[in-house]
């Protein structure tokens, strides 16, 4: 695929990446007709269909009368009135009335006429109408499972306890971020998380897969960006690429085709035949969050994506992470830009000195105010340098 038609294209509709599809997790897709998938809500047209027939009679139920009741009126009036051709509608029962004379005579044949050939319409259609129910309202839209879960999670580094006793959901097709101040535990969590780290009590599962009970199936579907880059940089960025690509099981024409679909979203076509060591921290970034995504995995967990990102390349990496998980993906990320994170994330949560002080949807969140406002005050608030006069006492 050429970069000039990657851009059109979704970089995750992929041959083999069938899991998008499949919105119950159950191994099927919505193709494949189970019906368990497809929350389509043409679907319902049949029910919607019955019940704007039934407008025709729930106006006038309570209101219909009989033909005896028509004609008597009709012929009350045909001594004072001037009798018209066609016929009359009865605002009070919402039925026809009988013209008079000649016209009377005329519309009596049709209206036999159309008696013989609708009698047995006209009594289907009733039957029909006293039957179909109006639906009350439409279904509740099920919750998303949840894909990735923490019970009591703890790490400790000597006597520093790096990650207390944290428990996270993250539901699927979800943008969830982790912030915190430097050093509250956010990436060792994420390691933990991913499996890099060993917790010394506690539990992962990543879609029912226990993180260190069964790794590989866990690992296998998941794509982790680390903090700290850990690059093989000697490698040209379409070297590195394809490396990534064959190391989880991807042929050559998949791996090659799928690193031009990402080069392009990435903006790095032109960078692919040069050294990783030569790229800035941005582009080795960009690079290594490509590398990630490669494999269409269902679960990404990302350590500070945009640090050191410019305002265009962060932009196109929040595009490409919404259609992710508009596809049913996850994104675990952590980042310092409370902005970003509000803007982005879907839920959220924050971690102070390893405790998680607060944790749910943006909103629960952060309230009425600002994500930075809510982060600050758990923080302990900003501290005011009232003894630093001398920092105004320019030297020189």
């Amino acid at each position: 695929m050429s970069a000039g038609t990657a851009g059109s294209d979704d970089v995750y509709s992929t041959s083999d990446a069938t899991w998008t599809a499949d919105a119950d997790d159950d191994g099927t897709t919505a193709a494949q007709g189970t019906g368990d998938d497809d929350h389509d809500d043409t679907g319902d047209t049949g029910a919607y269909g019955a019940s704007a027939g039934d407008d025709m009679t729930d106006d006038r139920t309570g209101s219909e009368t009989t033909g005896a009741d028509v004609l008597p009126a009709a012929s009350a009036t045909s001594t004072t009135t001037q009798p018209r051709q066609g016929k009359k509608r009865d605002k009070r029962s919402g039925r026809a009335t009988r013209p008079q004379g000649s016209a009377a005579r005329a519309a009596a044949e049709d209206d036999a006429q159309e008696a013989r050939a609708g009698s047995g319409t006209s009594a289907s259609a009733s039957a029909g109408a006293s039957t179909t129910k109006r639906p009350t309202g439409r279904p509740n839209v099920p919750q998303q499972p949840v894909v990735l879960r923490a019970d009591g999670l703890v790490k400790r580094y000597g006597q520093t306890l790096a990650v207390d006793d944290v428990d996270v959901e993250i539901r699927k097709g979800s943008i969830f971020g982790v912030v915190g101040p430097n050093g509250a535990g956010k990436t060792t969590t994420l390691s933990v998380l991913t499996g890099l780290l060993r917790p010394d009590a506690g539990t992962v599962t990543v879609l029912d897969h226990d993180v260190w009970a069964d790794p590989t199936a866990a690992k296998r579907a998941m794509g982790v960006l680390p903090d700290r880059l850990r690059l093989f940089d000697r490698l040209t960025g379409a070297q590195m690429l394809f490396y990534s690509a064959t190391l989880r099981g991807l042929d050559g024409k998949t791996a090659r085709s799928r690193s031009a679909d990402l080069a392009a979203a990435f903006g790095l076509g032109d960078a692919l035949g040069r050294p990783v060591a030569d790229y800035s921290m941005g582009m080795a970034k960009k690079i290594a969050l490509a590398a990630t995504l490669i494999h269409s995995p269902r679960v990404l967990v990302l350590d500070e994506p945009f640090e050191s990102v410019d305002p265009v390349s962060a932009t196109t990496i929040t595009d490409i992470l919404r259609r992710y998980t508009a596809g049913g993906g996850t994104v675990v990320l952590s980042s310092h830009s409370m902005e970003l994170v509000q803007r982005t994330c879907d839920s959220v949560a924050i971690i102070v000195g390893g405790k998680v002080l607060a944790a749910g949807t943006m909103a629960q969140v952060r309230g009425r105010r600002s994500l930075e406002d809510k982060f600050v005050e758990l923080a302990g608030g900003r501290p005011v340098a009232e003894s630093m006069e001398w920092l105004h006492s320019f030297s020189g």
